[in-house]
């Protein structure tokens, strides 16, 4: 009996144990930051915690209608995103935009009122529906509205435009802009100044992103502001230099796979991050590779 009862209890704090554990490795959500009136992001990692990584950027639009948000964080953050914009305001949140598929974009979604109007691109609805995130009865936080090319939201100085430009990071990735305070929201088809991750499962594509990316640029010429999908706030030069960079990755692993080389050997003979100085090489091995996959290599 005595046994049983210590047994009991030991099990008791091992469990208690996890539990504390998986709360201490739960970082906590940035403090909003204002980029333009009526427009926040919450950040994409806490820099005061240790592994203080908690999904994608997050903007905040504060309409007269409500509030439009983009993108939810891992599972398990939608009461801190609305505990935040509630700092802010008192509106409603009406509308929820998915860039694209992944956890760390749309893990929260469930934590938001049945009520709100989630939206993403048709590709990335279909994408979702694939994850067990999104199975049962957790499919209602599905996108409820998808587009093919383009869509509108809203009007006059709280008009949101969609576009979808081509394949990149994934097969469906959304660049969200806000045209009266020129900011564009580019989820991860620039995520980092590094490599790109290439998703290729989720239907991305390395070759084409350089082309996705110069479309946009030459699209949305007004945008002054860019949120990036998991770095600070930055400038159009800085997007411009990535579609330039990612060129440059494709065009000399292309290269190396017309010359016979390995990717490998592409990875240990490149040169062309040289020109990009504040450039990490972190996720380039993996980059090259996912390049000479899609090129049948």
């Amino acid at each position: 009996m005595r046994r049983t009862m210590v047994l009991g209890a030991l099990l008791a704090v091992g469990a208690l144990s996890v539990a504390v554990a998986g709360q201490q490795q739960r970082a906590t959500l940035p403090d909003l930051q204002k980029v333009k009136d009526n427009f926040y992001i919450i950040g994409a990692s806490n820099p005061g915690e240790r592994g203080g990584f908690t999904g994608g950027n997050v903007s905040v639009f504060v309409t007269d209608g409500g509030v439009v948000v983009v993108d939810s964080k891992l599972a398990g953050y939608g009461p801190d995103i609305i505990a935040k914009i509630r700092a802010v305001t008192t509106k409603p949140i009406t509308t929820l935009i998915n860039t694209h598929t992944h956890g760390d974009h749309t893990g929260s979604n469930d934590g938001f009122p049945a009520s709100v109007n989630i939206v993403a691109h048709e590709n990335t609805k279909t994408l979702m529906a694939k994850m067990d995130a999104f199975k049962g009865d957790k499919a209602q936080f599905l996108p409820k509205q998808t587009f093919k090319d383009r869509l509108t939201l809203g009007s006059g100085k709280d008009r949101i435009e969609l576009y979808y430009f081509g394949k990149g990071h994934t097969g469906g990735d959304t660049m969200v802009y806000f045209p009266t305070l020129k900011i564009l929201a580019t989820g991860d088809l620039w995520a980092w100044k590094d490599a790109p991750l290439i998703d290729l499962g989720n239907d991305g594509s390395g070759l084409d992103w350089p082309k996705t990316l110069a479309t946009a640029l030459s699209t949305l010429k007004d945008a002054d502001t860019i949120i990036p999908g998991h770095t600070p706030v930055s400038k159009p030069s800085e997007l411009q230099e990535y579609q330039r960079y990612l060129t440059d990755l494709v065009a000399e692993t292309q290269g190396a796979i017309k010359a016979g080389k390995s990717s490998a050997d592409a990875l240990a003979a490149s040169t062309f991050t040289a020109k990009y100085p504040g450039y990490k090489t972190e996720r380039l091995k993996a980059a090259i590779e996912a390049i000479y996959k899609e090129s049948g290599k």
